[in-house]
């Protein structure tokens, strides 16, 4: 099956970036010294011409004070019960994998699930991760390794991770085939929003 063969929508996020920037008023290059990325990538993103990583999603909303979900289209009223039919999944396609939402934007609790899609050799960035809660990792097909500190777990069909998400980590697709892995954050603090922190820089790495 192919990577992006999905029922699910997908989402521009080149066009998306440059709503939310002029939404905010703010000139390319301001946004590229907040996010610590070049105006010339940011410009390349806006026109379609390259995809974001993760890491770089969520440098770009952690600059503009948002959630990533934003990038899915304007803010759900949050709701206690959340039910999605497959072809209304958000996608957010990213450089060599697609990310799904899976209802954690419109949910009033303190979950948030999601899917990840990655190519051979797609990763999470050059950075750690970091932020309160837990992690649980579900590898669905495929290959993921994850390093949480200085161990690292290799995950394939059918197996399970769970952490301490205030533990550096970060993943990457270890394997010659396409990988899907479901991941699910929780018990965050209230003010908290792990999906900006998740793939955010740390910022003592």
């Amino acid at each position: 099956m192919d990577i992006y063969d999905q029922e699910a929508y997908s989402v521009d996020v080149g066009t998306r970036l440059r709503q939310l920037r002029e939404q905010r008023n703010l000139s390319m290059r301001s946004l590229a010294t907040a996010s610590g990325l070049s105006a010339n990538a940011l410009s390349m993103i806006e026109r379609g011409k390259t995809s974001p990583s993760v890491s770089t999603l969520y440098k770009l909303a952690d600059a503009m004070g948002v959630p990533i979900t934003t990038f899915f289209g304007e803010p759900a009223t949050k709701q206690q019960a959340i039910f999605i039919h497959a072809q209304e999944r958000p996608r957010v396609p990213f450089s060599r994998g697609v990310w799904e939402g899976l209802g954690g934007e419109q949910f009033s609790g303190r979950v948030e699930p999601f899917m990840l899609t990655l190519e051979s050799g797609a990763s999470s960035g050059p950075h750690n991760m970091v932020h309160s809660g837990h992690e649980f990792v579900f590898c669905l097909r495929g290959q993921l390794e994850y390093q949480v500190e200085r161990e690292i777990y290799t995950l394939e069909s059918g197996d399970s991770l769970l952490f301490a998400a205030q533990l550096n980590h970060r993943w990457r697709n270890s394997g010659k085939n396409v990988a899907n892995a479901l991941i699910v954050l929780s018990g965050f603090s209230e003010d908290e929003q792990p999906h900006v922190m998740h793939w955010k820089k740390n910022k003592a790495a």
